[in-house]
């Protein structure tokens, strides 16, 4: 019956002229799933017309609104759910509303969180929206980066610059609304020129923190740029190095960002002289949460024989894919203090799914090791599970070795 000529007493013309599709449907059975529906074939000001326009809604989408309200079935894909969504919303079909809601929450990443963002408020979806800001705060550097930060209208790219908690550096934020003024001038066919850039920026130019960068930062970068007039790069270099400084139009006040919460997942550390040793072999451990966090590095044990410096490689996989990894060093003092090995990103790990994290050093044999591991440790909202891991060769398990602190965002 659904989308067939079989009795169909109303014909829809869907899409913009040019590219409209026509529909054939059932007034009674779209009447019973839709009151937006019912007041058009029964209302007072009921359509008498066999054809309905509706140049607003793409065909694909509304052709998924029929099936879901012939047959209860919800066939969504990434191309259409925003369509979708937009059609469920105007002919107020909320369970479908909601599993567009849910579609594009599963699908949410870095590269299409500033987009997703822009939609959440467009359709009042406060659920998505939030979790559009725990993507973008954690993820901010890949999230003003990506192709889809262009892409957002002018006071959601307003309201990202202003934000408090985005998790970068503020030559990250200039860079990105650089970026997005050049789209801008495209998208209006205006030739891209300094002054054409700062117009469609307006006022979002001036939520850009610049006097928070290092000098360094400002000299090779905001400095070089051809949107600044001479007279602000005259005053702001004067504001970094003068006593007595000029005002400014910028924000002075660096971002507060996110604070790392750490999982500490032993009780006590030890070291013997005859215990733990690093010949390039690999400590794992693998672990799960109950509610979506972002892994942004480990917490390692150092040398037990004084300062030392140690070479380290870190991965964090799931069901054997590398989703991240790092090369790098650090410096540990001789104590059993933990030190901190980041991964170049935060990196989204999705709840009630074990990774494994593992850690292979290079540097001083003789190290801390933790002791009376525990299998499940509560960090404020979070909870970890801890288990071994078929990747560690060089001792570390739950109850004990290497790997002492998770650093997560939540």
């Amino acid at each position: 019956m659904f989308n067939n000529e079989l009795m169909a007493d109303v014909h829809f013309i869907v899409g913009p002229v040019g590219a409209a599709k026509k529909v054939p449907a059932h007034k009674y059975v779209l009447a019973v799933g839709s009151s937006v529906f019912y007041a058009m074939f029964y209302g007072d000001l009921a359509e008498v017309k066999s054809e309905i326009h509706i140049p607003d809604v793409e065909p694909a989408a509304f052709l998924i609104l029929l099936k879901y309200m012939y047959s209860d079935e919800i066939d969504l894909e990434a191309d259409t759910v925003l369509a979708t969504l937009y059609a469920a919303k105007k002919y107020i079909v909320p369970a479908l509303a909601k599993a567009c809601v849910n579609f594009l929450e599963t699908s949410l990443e870095a590269k299409n969180a500033c987009v997703l963002l822009s939609q959440s408020r467009l359709f009042e979806e406060p659920e998505l929206t939030q979790r559009c800001w725990e993507v973008i705060d954690a993820q901010a550097e890949m999230a003003l980066k990506s192709e889809g930060f262009c892409e957002i209208d002018q006071q959601t790219l307003e309201i990202i610059v202003t934000r408090e908690a985005l998790n970068t550096k503020e030559v990250v934020v200039f860079e990105a609304v650089l970026n997005w003024a050049e789209a801008e001038c495209k998208r209006q066919g205006l030739p891209i020129t300094p002054r054409n850039k700062r117009n469609v920026l307006g006022k979002a130019l001036y939520l850009v923190r610049i006097p928070t960068m290092t000098l360094e930062e400002f000299a090779n970068g905001a400095a070089q740029s051809d949107i600044l007039t001479l007279e602000e790069r005259h005053n702001i270099f004067l504001w970094y190095t003068a006593a007595n400084k000029p005002k400014l139009e910028f924000p002075l006040t660096k971002r507060k960002g996110l604070v790392p919460q750490r999982c500490h997942r032993f009780q006590s550390s030890a070291y013997r002289s005859n215990q733990w040793r690093y010949r390039g072999r690999c400590d794992s451990i693998q672990f799960a949460v109950d509610k979506r966090i972002f892994i942004a590095g480990l917490g390692l044990y150092g040398s037990s024989c004084g300062k030392a410096e140690y070479s380290v490689k870190i991965e964090l996989k799931r069901l054997g894919v590398v989703l991240a990894q790092n090369l790098t060093k650090f410096t540990s003092d001789g104590s059993s203090n933990t030190f901190s090995v980041w991964f170049e990103h935060p990196v989204q790990v999705e709840q009630d799914t074990f990774y494994n994290v593992s850690a292979i050093l290079d540097g001083n044999e003789l190290s801390y090791f933790g002791q009376e591991g525990m299998t499940e440790v509560q960090c404020g909202k979070v909870t970890f599970q801890f288990q071994c891991s078929s990747d560690s060769t060089n001792g570390t398990g739950v109850q004990g070795g290497q790997i002492p602190e998770l650093i997560f965002y939540a």
